[in-house]
């Protein structure tokens, strides 16, 4: 497998979808914006992996040749809230395995006002199993059934360490402060933890400011053999060290809540880039993780071992989490702040974490950035985790 590199990346800033444009003028302004970063034309894109939820067959296609049609194999990725990441992850393995030398990723989300809901009522759910379980445990509920998931998982893991609802709250007031400083954000106000914890009551743990918001938005990325790159005298700042892919296994459905929303599944996946890369955890200064709920940024402390396990309220309080502290997380503003347009918050993240490799991003800049993890989580399921490091120009 050769080395490969992320030649450039572009993303809009995010939308409510009241605001929002159309898919298929959000995706192709990602796309032009990627290309130019990098500097190549479409014409040198060899194969392109779109990545959506929401949209009918072949959206990839309409969203591509709003910028050029040079008919190139289009795949159309849906993999629940990890898309964007395995859209990318699909891409890094066509360029690392020699089967092409530049491709594009590029994802996507038209979304629609309010809470996730099941499109399909009149088939199986993929969640079927999933809310079985959440229900022998915590009973019928009103409330969304990703709520149920997330904020009992977040019951869990505050019964079995004792954490506070201040703990769960301040990731919320973190993620505002940073998203302050991205002008890609949907919202950069900040909050206290008075108003976090006084918003309306979803589920568990979880006030309405804990959970991300329904957004539109899109984000690309052209990731290219280092061969394609030297011979287009492009740069080679942002290489891709590791990256691993992990599904649901056993462990899923043995009763916790905490592995049913991906804690083992993302364990799993990040051992596997750890070794893989040959670095350790604590090498790794700035990390973009799906914090959907701040529920799960918790669970995401632990399960990418950034601390050990039935730490991250210590972690929290020590401001290990921010600047100043072991590693930043989110410095986007991540999922909870930034948005979360299902199919382009993966690569969305790339984004991010390539302009901080760069030394690009402002006022969000993590000093010393040499290694960024990102880490992406769809249920049903899917976990990726990608690690970037900085390349030699």
């Amino acid at each position: 497998m050769s080395r490969t590199y992320v030649a450039g990346v572009g993303m809009i800033p995010f939308a409510t979808p009241r605001t929002a444009e159309p898919y298929d003028v959000m995706a192709p302004a990602a796309v032009r914006a990627a290309l130019a970063d990098a500097g190549v034309e479409l014409a040198d894109v060899q194969q392109a992996y779109a990545g959506y939820v929401y949209g009918d067959s072949t959206s990839g296609q309409r969203a591509l040749y709003r910028v050029g049609t040079t008919g190139i194999p289009v795949v159309n990725v849906n993999n629940n809230c990890s898309t964007g990441s395995s859209a990318l992850f699909l891409a890094r393995q066509a360029v690392a395995s020699g089967a092409a030398d530049c491709v594009l990723a590029f994802g996507f989300e038209q979304m629609e006002r309010g809470a996730l809901a099941i499109k399909w009522p009149d088939r199986p759910s993929p969640f079927v199993d999933f809310m079985a379980i959440a229900e022998e445990r915590n009973g019928a509920s009103e409330a969304p059934f990703a709520a149920q998931l997330f904020g009992g998982a977040g019951a869990e893991y505050a019964e079995r360490y004792g954490v506070a609802p201040e703990t769960f709250a301040k990731v919320a007031v973190k993620a505002r402060n940073h998203a302050a400083n991205n002008p890609f954000a949907v919202f950069r106000d900040p909050v206290t933890v008075e108003q976090v914890l006084t918003s309306p009551q979803i589920f568990g743990p979880l006030t309405r400011l804990q959970c991300c918001p329904p957004t539109c938005g899109a984000a690309a990325a052209i990731i290219v053999s280092e061969e394609f790159a030297r011979a287009r005298g492009l740069r080679t700042t942002v290489a891709i060290a590791a990256q691993a892919m992990t599904t649901d296994g056993a462990a899923t459905f043995d009763g916790s809540l905490m592995n049913l929303v991906g804690a083992d599944m993302s364990r799993r996946a990040a051992d596997q880039v750890y070794e893989a890369a040959g670095v350790a955890p604590g090498d790794v200064r700035v990390v973009e993780l799906h914090d959907c709920f701040t529920a799960n940024e918790i669970l995401s402390y632990e399960s990418l071992r950034l601390t050990p396990d039935g730490t991250a309220e210590k972690f929290i309080e020590d401001g290990d989490n921010t600047y100043g502290g072991a590693v930043v997380t989110n410095p986007s503003g991540g999922l909870l702040s930034k948005g979360h347009p299902l199919g382009a918050t993966g690569l969305a993240q790339c984004a991010e974490l390539s302009w901080q490799l760069r030394g690009e991003a402002g006022a969000r800049q993590v000093d010393g950035a040499s290694l960024a993890l990102q880490h992406n989580i769809g249920l049903g399921g899917a976990a990726v985790v990608t690690l970037y490091e900085r390349g030699d120009r």
